[in-house]
């Protein structure tokens, strides 16, 4: 089996600079404190650099992006529904990387402001960040450092800890593993905080290119930005949102956000070998990840798509039909997307409320197609049909993902 240092460099490798260390508050092993000096890593400007791919990897990506075509244009303009579910789904996987985790129920309920696990805000804050980087690219057509520091601030609004630095980049030095009290055998260093707003502005420089293929230059700015590590916390999930803002202003995708968080999960371990490949000059194997990952996502998010269309039609069965626009009929639109509602959500999104909506919540209740929780005033209605098939989403994309790959690597 052919190795990421085997394989020729894409470009120029990071370097290593050696640079002062003294701990400003005295803490940890004396190891820690006797530390005079720490070696960071620099990556190469990328701005006006171009990745040469061979044939091979370029049909897979052709047909990774006519995958994620088909699937945006037959279902995202019909299906609005769909973008959220994978939005939210595409969410909980990036933050399942960071080993952030919560139910569904949980996570539902953070969404909407009601009382949650910090897991479970953590998530919701997530996907706001998430769907605010995305919408900017495809509004303004570029990515944007303000729309990131944005994302970075939506993310840690409510975070007891890290509220204050919510929204800016590290005036210190970070670092990935090792000791919690210095650089110590750490995994990584990276670059010192006075150069991120340089290398940042290098960045965005080639993150704005048109003459890249669509796919290395996700992958490229994802790697990239990771070996920046420009915030104190958030760099994991914030970097993958880059993904799909690179998707969304090359236009790759105009509607929808696939899952490829849960193409990476199912092999955490070797995503992270091919950031540290990138670190060592070779953007291929994180390339190929990268696009793997995109052609799962968009075949199974197709999957769901039927499925949604499905579960629709068994609800309108069990209930025996419902008159259009009736609060049973806008409540199974509002479901298909909000799987886990509360009262006040559905009274905004259906124009109906007091005795009129709950009723049709008690026949829907009644038809098995919610299930209510949580004691009165505080009550929320969940669809399981969808929430299972939301979670049954994540389960095939990895499943998929090890199969594939265990039938490439052996």
């Amino acid at each position: 089996m052919t190795s990421a240092a085997d394989l020729p460099r894409d470009w120029a490798p990071h370097v290593d600079q050696v640079v002062p260390w003294r701990q400003t508050v005295p803490q940890g092993p004396k190891a820690d404190r006797e530390i005079r000096e720490i070696v960071v890593r620099r990556p190469p400007t990328i701005a006006d650099l171009t990745m040469t791919h061979d044939r091979s990897l370029k049909v897979t990506m052709d047909a990774a992006l006519a995958g994620l075509a088909q699937l945006d244009l037959t279902h995202g303009r019909k299906l609005g529904a769909l973008d959220q579910l994978l939005l939210r789904t595409e969410s909980v996987s990036s933050s399942k990387i960071e080993n952030i985790e919560a139910s569904l129920g949980d996570y539902g309920k953070a969404l909407h402001g009601g009382k949650a696990n910090a897991s479970a805000v953590s998530m919701a804050d997530a996907t706001r960040a998430l769907a605010d980087v995305i919408g900017d690219a495809g509004r303004t057509g570029e990515l944007r450092l303000a729309a990131m520091l944005g994302a970075h601030r939506e993310l840690f609004r409510r975070h007891p800890d890290m509220h204050a630095k919510a929204g800016t980049t590290r005036t210190v030095q970070n670092w990935i593993g090792g000791s919690d009290f210095s650089p110590r055998n750490a995994l990584f260093v990276p670059p010192p905080p006075e150069t991120v707003e340089g290398y940042l502005t290098d960045l965005f420089a080639y993150a704005n290119r048109d003459d890249v293929p669509v796919l290395v230059q996700a992958a490229v700015v994802h790697a990239q930005f990771e070996s920046i590590h420009p915030f104190v916390d958030g760099n994991g999930r914030i970097g993958r949102t880059l993904i799909h803002a690179v998707l969304r202003r090359r236009r790759a995708t105009r509607n929808i956000t696939v899952p490829i968080a849960s193409g990476l999960v199912a092999h955490r371990d070797r995503y992270f070998d091919a950031l540290g490949a990138y670190r060592q000059g070779h953007a291929r194997p994180l390339v190929g990840m990268l696009t793997n990952a995109t052609l799962i996502a968009s075949h199974e998010s197709r999957r769901t798509a039927s499925n949604l269309h499905e579960i629709g039609r068994e609800w309108e069965e069990a209930l025996g039909g419902v008159v259009v626009g009736s609060p049973e009929s806008r409540l199974l639109r509002l479901l298909v997307a909000e799987p886990i509602v509360t009262l006040e959500l559905a009274s905004q999104q259906t124009g109906y409320g007091g005795a009129e909506l709950r009723h049709g919540i008690d026949r829907l209740q009644a038809a098995g197609v919610v299930t209510a929780k949580g004691r009165r005033g505080q009550r929320i209605w969940t669809a399981p049909a969808i929430l299972d098939e939301l979670h049954d989403l994540t389960v095939r994309i990895e499943s998929v993902t090890r199969r594939t790959d265990a039938a490439e690597h052996g």
